[in-house]
């Protein structure tokens, strides 16, 4: 269904007196635009998940805290 409204966009602007080129840089933009405010939206949405990533990992670390510098020392060639 949304392909039937992009044609009839291209279709009026057409016959309004809108250039090909100016038409097919509408389109374009308009693309593009719907694009990256999807990936935004798709970003915001993942967010708290994301948070909580990053609070687990914070976590994690501060529970099992790396052996001191002393004992890497002793691997070392």
């Amino acid at each position: 269904m949304e392909i039937l409204f992009v044609l009839a966009f291209f279709g009026v602007l057409l016959l309004t007196g809108i250039s090909l080129a100016a038409v097919l840089f509408a389109l374009l933009a308009a693309t593009f635009l719907m694009f990256f405010s999807g990936l935004l939206a798709f970003v915001i949405k993942l967010l708290p998940w994301l948070l909580l990533a990053l609070v687990a990992a914070w976590l994690w670390r501060a529970v099992n805290k790396p052996q001191s510098r002393k004992d890497y020392r002793s691997y070392r060639r």
